[in-house]
């Protein structure tokens, strides 16, 4: 297939699919779960304002918000989903009441029999809408009101200084006084009470609830609908189809490689000559390790706290480093490390293809990298103050924490952010240009490496589509145009282009071959990836027809991921073809690596959660970090280790490598993951789900149920993969400091050398 032709299909999957993304967008805006002005009561008691609920939502999130337990599912494990624990603690108050008053006795002393009579009598009156658009209130009765009154006395408990709650609090990992202020807790009571109603009530005209009838709780009717079955069964045809269609694809293109007697006898990169610009990258790579070492000590200590809750081996952490910071810095830092080695790998990689050094470019690289730094302190320190409790609402909000997961940062150094990605842009773009004009032969590859650069600094600005005070649903839905096509989709065709430069550069695939590789990888995963957004706002206050996209797209995600896979077996058969090339050994080891949790974390694991029914019963248990950590670790954190690596070696591509501590390294990172993963998260996940299908989603994220002897003992068992896996990351971070102070090399090659072993 020519490039004409790709591009065509290229374009029109992207407009296409953004058309699809805009239209049910403003289906989301139009169906979201309307915030009401007044919740009262029959008798016109007013119970919370709309203000309580919107200030409400910033209160939870000025405490880390999805970084203490989740709200819809989104968020962190160790605390209950706050929506499920509200709704089914409000459901047990109102049918023990309702028992009492019919039968004298509390529900679960009825016969089942009564039992059915006091459930069908409970979720008549939860089920039903009582919003009125015309005035914006909800109006429920004193029973439920009474309700509402029991759960804010025991949240207040929670999150205040209630001494009942000492041990509870404990196992949620929330210290005493999270919120230190009795109006700020009615507040917050607010928006757990809307959370809630959201996910029992009923749409208008419908019988499923603004949650798709999530989370499952069989005492207020929410149980799994047909349309859940139905768009499962269709994602499944669809994954099968592309796995057919991707199987003759390659089977009728087999045979592109380059053949190994055209390969170059030495390494094109021996004569490479570091401009300013690109030597000025290594201290970015510096501080990748350095962000790499805390994020794993963080993600140690934030693992710790599920077992011993808000302490650090008898020592009271959790008075100065909270759970939800910690786990902030955990995800914010792993972002930022990679992203920092993506990056910088751009910058490094633009004047070697270009072979053009534009004015000043070095101090733009050197602006940029100080620019950064202060981000990462900044927000990070804002993180803190905010959780701490230290801001104002509002100027929580613009410098704290945003409670979101993912974007967790303040809208003022997300802005900073935004704008370091364009100057990022600015320098990529200025420096790629000459070749982009001059070099014929590579002008499809550099075109998508600059749509590539461009997206991701476009794509980060949908973290501004929502305010302080915006609708949760509406923010889900911005939120994960950052985190699935920023993070998910367009860094990956941007790592893709790069590699593609780098390995074409070095003589190992034909510029065509190349080319035409990217363009049809990137058609493929954009194909479902763009879509597949969708699979993370099932069950956010969307309509059905959001399920039904997204599950037929994510499935067709998986696809490319196999591709990735055979492009990884095929850079590894290619790594042995000259003797230089083991010089980049490693390097390329990472790159098969990203191949293997491609398909295992991304594809196995994605694919796991991602089908409609199976979402219904996993979404917020710890099957998602299975995935999580699989996929953003697994993938993008070894494709950022992979490609500093080639870029350290590129810089000083005569000096030989040691290979010692960095095979050690490589070996660790990865058996550490998958002990993680096999021996603990996943088990307790699995273990989650069979409890959420045969009690419901409030019980499988009870403290009753993971406070249990087993599930500690699996909890401790993890203790096993990240010691392994911590121990890999210093050896990496050992490594690359040897680089510099000489001890990981062993000597420098002769430019007339017949190869480099």
């Amino acid at each position: 297939m020519g490039h004409k032709r790709l591009w065509l299909i290229f374009t029109f999957v992207v407009v296409a699919s953004f058309a699809v993304l805009g239209y049910y967008g403003k289906e989301i805006y139009r169906e979201a779960p309307p915030q009401p002005t007044r919740v009262i009561t029959t008798d016109g008691k007013e119970v919370f304002s709309g203000l309580d609920i919107k200030d409400g939502m910033n209160v939870w999130q000025s405490i880390g918000g999805q970084e203490v337990g989740s709200v819809w599912g989104h968020g962190a494990y160790v605390a209950p989903d706050w929506s499920a624990d509200w709704l089914h603690r409000e459901a047990v108050f109102m049918a023990d009441r309702m028992s009492e008053e019919k039968f004298g006795k509390k529900y679960e002393e009825l016969p089942d029999d009564q039992k059915a009579s006091v459930r069908i009598s409970l979720q008549g009156e939860l089920r039903k809408n009582t919003y009125d658009a015309a005035t914006g209130t909800i109006t429920i009765s004193p029973l439920r009101a009474e309700a509402i009154a029991h759960n804010s006395k025991h949240y207040s408990d929670l999150f205040m200084k209630g001494e009942n709650l000492d041990e509870l609090r404990d196992a949620y990992a929330i210290p005493a006084n999270t919120i230190k202020d009795e109006k700020r807790m009615h507040m917050m009571n607010a928006f757990f009470f809307w959370s809630s109603w959201a996910c029992v009530t009923q749409r208008p005209g419908q019988e499923i609830t603004y949650t798709n009838n999530w989370p499952p709780d069989k005492l207020v009717g929410n149980e799994a609908t047909g349309s859940l079955i139905l768009w499962t069964g269709f994602s499944v045809i669809l994954l099968l189809a592309g796995i057919g269609l991707l199987a003759f694809y390659y089977a009728v293109n087999h045979g592109d490689e380059v053949e190994h007697d055209k390969l170059p006898k030495l390494d094109p990169l021996l004569g490479l000559s570091p401009t300013p610009s690109m030597s000025a990258t290594l201290k970015y790579f510096w501080v990748v390790c350095a962000l790499m070492v805390v994020q794993v000590i963080l993600g140690a200590v934030t693992a710790h706290y599920g077992v011993e809750g808000t302490a650090f081996y008898g020592f009271p952490l959790a008075e100065y480093l909270p759970y939800s910071v910690t786990r902030t810095w955990h995800v914010q830092l792993g972002i930022f490390w990679i992203a920092t080695s993506w990056l910088a790998t751009g910058l490094f990689i633009s004047p070697a293809v270009s072979g053009h050094e534009p004015k000043f470019q070095a101090a733009g690289v050197n602006f940029l990298f100080v620019a950064l730094l202060i981000i990462v302190v900044g927000s990070l320190a804002g993180q803190w103050m905010g959780v701490m409790q230290k801001l104002g609402l509002e100027a929580n909000f613009w410098f704290g924490h945003q409670g979101y997961e993912y974007v967790d940062l303040g809208r003022f150094w997300q802005s900073f952010l935004l704008i370091g990605l364009f100057l990022w842009l600015f320098l990529m773009v200025r420096a790629i240009w000459p070749a982009f004009r001059q070099q014929q032969e590579n002008r499809h590859l550099l075109m998508m490496f600059l749509i590539a650069s461009a997206a991701i600094a476009l794509f980060y600005a949908a973290g501004f589509m929502w305010g302080r005070h915006t609708n949760l649903a509406i923010a889900e839905y911005w939120r994960w145009w950052v985190v699935h096509l920023w993070v998910e989709g367009f860094f990956e065709v941007f790592a893709t282009v790069v590699i593609a430069f780098l390995f074409t550069r070095m003589g190992l695939i034909h510029s065509k071959v190349a080319t035409l590789s990217v363009l049809f990888s990137t058609i493929v995963f954009l194909a479902g990836g763009i879509l597949g957004t969708f699979h993370h706002l099932y069950f956010t206050g969307t309509p059905t027809a959001v399920l039904a996209i997204g599950a037929s797209f994510s499935a067709l995600e998986v696809v490319p991921l196999i591709l990735l896979g055979f492009e990884g077996y095929s850079h590894f058969r290619v790594s042995k073809a000259a003797k230089w090339l083991q010089a980049y050994k490693w390097p390329i080891y990472f790159f098969v690596a990203v191949a293997f949790w491609n398909l295992v974390g991304a594809g196995i694991f994605g694919f796991l959660i991602n089908p409609p029914i199976a979402l219904y019963y996993m979404q917020g248990l710890n099957t998602t970090p299975v995935h999580g950590h699989t996929a953003l670790f697994g993938v993008y954190g070894m494709l950022g280790i992979g490609l500093m690596l080639f870029v350290l070696k590129g810089m000083a591509s005569r000096h030989v490598w040691k290979d010692g501590v960095i095979s050690f390294a490589f070996w660790s990172i990865n058996i550490g993951l998958a002990l993680m993963v096999l021996i603990s998260v996943l088990p307790i996940g699995f273990l989650q789900t069979l409890a959420s299908v045969e009690h419901g989603f409030w019980y499988a994220r009870s403290a009753e149920f993971m406070q249990q002897p087993g599930m500690d003992t699996l909890r401790w068992l993890r203790v096993i993969g990240d010691t392994i896996f911590t121990v890999g990351i210093l050896a990496l971070g050992w490594f690359v400091v040897g680089l510099k102070a000489g001890f990981s090399v062993k000597e420098k090659i002769d430019l007339n050398s017949d190869g480099l072993l």
